[in-house]
């Protein structure tokens, strides 16, 4: 059976620690793309990795390179590449340098890779996979980002913690955009099947959702020097296990929406049907008014960066 291929352009901490989650769970051979001062970085990176699947039992094919040949005829790309935030900027501070990015990786890979599906995670997420999407003129359904998945893992985290129950038990959704407009769907979020309403006061589960919203700027202020890295990793490498072995997860991601949800042709997260065709359904959920309410202003929120983009670019 052939290995699927998966190139991740960007082999800093994000690019690289997703590389480790994808070799471990043997989702496909991998390719690890930058273009560092040092041109053998992702060499050095690839074969450190490589060197641990005695260890941990894992069989990949794993090299590191700064040529996009090497990427050729890849199944799934992972964008990390870009700046990362700082203590003190926010997600839209990196619109301008990030646009610029993401278009000339794009440019690159719609070349190399013309069949790929693409998973945005650079940051601001929802304008950059809306970029994507603007410089290869992939089908929608093949063009999608990385937040959802990260967002959600991050409200369970905090509720488990709360609760004092295993994480195992708690389902949640959130919807949106990536960041401070971020929407919380308590009437999808159950612990063990009881809805969290009944669990946790509503005063106390909107201070958990504030947290949730603000926590990449909470991991920001702690490391002094870098942003998250470890839980956005892994929850890029659930959406390629996803894809490459056609799980059909219905997750959140940032997916392009057009008719879904009044949207209008924009990237927010929403819950999706993630399978070997990208974004292979869009799940349109019943809102409540406050959550239709939150839910606009968050997409207008997203608007408003995409306009902004489009004249930096």
């Amino acid at each position: 059976m052939k290995r699927a291929k998966i190139t991740i352009v960007g082999a800093g901490n994000v690019g690289a620690t997703t590389a480790h989650w994808c070799a471990a769970a043997e989702l496909g051979d991998i390719v690890l793309l930058d273009i560092p001062q040092t041109e053998d970085m992702p060499k050095g990176k690839a074969l450190d990795l490589m060197q641990s699947s005695p260890v941990f039992g894992f069989d990949a094919n794993i090299v590191g390179t700064t040529s996009y040949e090497a990427t050729a005829g890849s199944d799934v790309v992972v964008i990390t590449a870009g700046i990362p935030r700082k203590p003190g900027m926010s997600r839209d501070d990196l619109l301008a340098t990030n646009a610029k990015i993401m278009g000339a990786v794009c440019s690159e890979v719609k070349s190399s890779s013309p069949n790929a599906i693409i998973i945005v995670v650079s940051n601001p997420l929802d304008a950059m996979v809306q970029r994507a999407l603007q410089v290869t003129g992939f089908p929608p359904n093949r063009v999608l980002g990385q937040a959802g998945v990260l967002d959600t893992a991050r409200y369970r985290t905090f509720l488990a913690m709360e609760l004092g129950v295993s994480v195992e038990d708690v389902s949640a959704l959130l919807m949106g955009g990536h960041g401070d407009t971020m929407v919380p769907m308590p009437s999808c979020t159950s612990v063990g099947g009881i809805p969290v309403t009944q669990l946790i006061a509503p005063e106390r589960l909107e201070e958990i959702v504030d947290r949730t919203r603000k926590g990449g700027a909470e991991i920001v202020g702690l490391l002094k020097t870098g942003s998250a890295y470890y839980a956005p990793a892994a929850a890029t490498a659930q959406m390629v296990e996803a894809i490459v072995r056609d799980k059909k997860r219905l997750i959140p991601c940032a997916a392009y929406c057009d008719k879904e949800y009044g949207v209008g042709g924009f990237y927010v997260g929403v819950p999706v049907i993630l399978g070997t065709g990208g974004v292979e359904k869009i799940v349109e959920l019943k809102l409540t008014a406050d959550e239709q309410k939150a839910f606009q202003a968050s997409v207008d929120a997203v608007k408003g960066l995409v306009d902004t983009m489009a004249t930096l670019v």
